[in-house]
């Protein structure tokens, strides 16, 4: 009986996001960015209760993609769909059929197909057992739930920063590139309490909660990027064309907000190094 405990947490994953896209599809954004919430927490906990229980297996791994497929893969892609397409809204009509930005909100539709290919890779890549190759399909959807949440508790903030079609459309397909890139980037679950093996975790955890503190929710919508920053720069010898690439992109799309983004995570590269050199 134990070993069925996992995958029905597995199986309440993919009905949260299946119940997201319908919530998303009847007009209630802010109830779907929720319910991809709880998604992840089930996410979480289907693991650990394997780990917990000692019932892994090759089932429930086939299965945590399949669920991941909807709740993490499909459910971005709405997402982002409906927040382009709100903002291409001029006098209660939306984009002109022929204009080349009513194709800004098609453009999401390209991660389900990116997140299905990081999802198959993930089950077969024997490195990725500690850390990621490429960012996570969670991290992915994270990024797009933040920004939902920005844009209903911090609207002027949203449309400042990111309420641009054209934005938005480019940090989908960005995003979706990032899901099948080679690029390693730490894991966001501890496997242990260690500050070795998990500095850059707790230090990205503590900027993100001193950064909602003093900010609030408009903090969060800068989560994964610094995420993804930081991932970079701690590869940044191996991969340095790629780290400055991404630096020079954000700030000539953000200008001086993306310095919200940068500081932080130069801050915890700097904290994890000084550390580790005192631990040694």
């Amino acid at each position: 009986m134990k070993k069925h405990i996992p995958n029905l947490i597995t199986c309440m994953n993919v009905t949260s996001g299946t119940v997201a896209i319908y919530a998303a599809f009847h007009g209630h954004l802010y109830l779907a960015a929720w319910l991809v919430i709880l998604a992840m927490v089930f996410d979480f906990f289907d693991g650990f209760a394997a780990r917990l229980l000692h019932v892994k297996s090759e089932m429930g791994k086939e299965l945590d993609s399949l669920a991941d497929m909807v709740s993490f893969g499909v459910m971005p892609s709405v997402m982002a769909f409906f927040l382009i397409r709100d903002l291409g809204y001029s006098g209660g009509e939306l984009f002109a059929v022929n204009s080349w930005q009513g194709v800004l909100m098609y453009v999401p539709f390209l991660v389900p197909a990116f997140s299905a290919y990081r999802l198959a890779k993930f089950n077969l890549d024997v490195r990725q057992t500690h850390s990621f190759i490429g960012l996570p399909t969670p991290s992915n959807a994270l990024f797009w739930v933040m920004l939902v949440f920005t844009r209903y508790h911090q609207e002027e903030f949203f449309m400042a920063m990111w309420g641009k079609p054209w934005l938005l459309a480019l940090l989908a397909l960005v995003l979706a590139i990032l899901l099948i890139s080679e690029i390693p980037m730490f894991s966001l679950k501890l496997t242990s309490f260690s500050w070795s093996g998990n500095a850059l975790l707790y230090c990205f955890l503590g900027a993100v909660i001193i950064g909602f503190a003093v900010w609030g929710v408009k903090a969060l919508s800068c989560m994964i990027p610094v995420y993804i920053l930081i991932s970079c720069y701690d590869f940044k010898k191996k991969w340095n064309w790629r780290f400055w690439g991404i630096l020079v992109v954000l700030f000539l799309l953000l200008k001086w907000v993306a310095l919200f983004i940068v500081f932080p995570a130069y801050l915890i590269v700097l904290i994890v190094k000084l550390t580790t050199r005192a631990d040694r």
